[in-house]
């Protein structure tokens, strides 16, 4: 993962928490008609109505911001190199100086055991145990 990519998966989900907690401030429909027979919503820091307006605006700001990562994320999700391996992950990509040249032996790992050549077709020593 890059920095960037990092940095915009914090901030999404930094983002999804802050609408998670507006959204449960937030009071539903049902609550203005108990601010009618004076629940005390005029006593609110942004008055009766005020807040509401303020609450909903945040919302929608922190919602768009979210689609707006969410969309970058996808962008960035997308732009990673794709292995055609499981050889190439652990080794990395196979360039061609390292390939041997048609008709010439790749040479042998020291760690490797040395196994004898297989024997020319024809040849009556291959044809196995009791012959």
């Amino acid at each position: 993962m890059t920095t960037i990519h990092t940095f915009v998966l914090i901030v999404h989900v930094v983002i999804g928490a802050m609408i998670i907690g507006l959204v449960l401030v937030q009071r539903g429909k049902g609550a203005e008609t108990g601010a009618a027979f004076g629940s005390g919503a005029s006593a609110t820091v942004f008055g009766a109505k005020g807040s509401a307006n303020f609450l909903s605006r945040s919302t929608a700001v922190l919602a768009t911001l979210f689609f707006a990562t969410s969309l970058g994320l996808a962008y960035l999700g997308s732009e990673r190199p794709v292995a055609k391996s499981v050889v190439e992950q652990a080794n990395g990509p196979v360039t061609p100086e390292a390939t041997p040249a048609k008709g010439s032996q790749a040479p042998v790992p020291a760690n490797l055991p040395v196994l004898p050549a297989a024997p020319a077709p024809g040849d009556d020593a291959g044809t196995g145990p009791g012959g």
